[in-house]
C-alpha cells in the first residue's frame, strides 16, 4: 500500500480492507480535511449535520435507543415481547453498519445471552453489555442498578430538571 493510499491513523479498515466510515470516528477520518484543491483545516470532533454518522454518533444513538427500549419494556413481557426483543438484539450483529462493533456485540451476546425475562433483567443485561464496551474504549462504567438505569433512561434525575 503506498503512502498516498494508506488510511490516516485511527481509521478502521472494513472486512474488504478499505477504510470503514461507520467504524471510524470522524475526527480520524480526514483530520486535515485535505482533498485535492481543498485548503487544509483543523480536525473536528463530529461530522457536519449533513454527513453520514460516524462510529461515535451511531454508538450513542444505538445505545440510547436500546436503553430507552429496555426502560419501557414490560416487567412481565408476553411471549411475543420476549421473542421480538430477542430478534432485535440478535439482528444487531447481522445488520449494524460498523462490522467491528457488530462482530464484538455478536460475540458478547453469544457468551452472555440476553435476559428478556423482565424490564429489570433486560435493563441490567444491556447496561452490563454497554459497560463491557465502555471498558474496552477506556470510558467510565455506569451503575447498573435499576434506580440508576431508570433515572438515566426513563424517569430523569430526582431534582426534576428533565421534567
Amino acid at each position: 500500500m503506498s503512502d498516498a493510499s494508506k488510511p490516516n491513523a485511527g481509521v478502521v479498515l472494513g472486512p474488504d480492507g478499505k477504510p470503514c466510515k461507520p467504524c471510524t470516528a470522524f475526527r480520524n477520518w480526514n483530520p486535515t480535511g485535505a482533498k485535492k484543491g481543498v485548503a487544509k483545516k483543523a480536525p473536528t470532533a463530529a461530522p457536519p449535520e449533513d454527513c453520514p454518522p460516524d462510529v461515535e454518533q451511531m454508538g450513542r444513538a444505538t445505545w440510547t435507543f436500546l436503553h430507552t427500549t429496555a426502560a419501557y419494556y414490560p416487567e412481565k413481557p408476553s411471549p411475543t415481547h420476549r421473542a421480538n426483543m430477542l430478534l432485535l438484539l440478535k439482528a444487531i450483529p447481522l445488520l449494524y453498519a460498523c462490522t467491528h462493533c457488530a462482530d464484538d456485540f455478536g460475540k458478547d451476546i453469544a457468551v452472555n445471552p440476553p435476559d428478556v425475562s423482565s424490564r429489570t433483567g433486560l435493563s441490567r443485561w444491556l447496561c452490563e453489555r454497554h459497560n463491557e464496551v465502555n471498558t474496552k474504549l477506556g470510558k467510565a462504567r455506569f451503575d447498573c442498578s435499576l434506580n440508576s438505569t431508570d433515572e438515566r433512561w426513563k424517569d430523569g434525575p430526582a431534582d426534576g430538571r428533565c421534567d
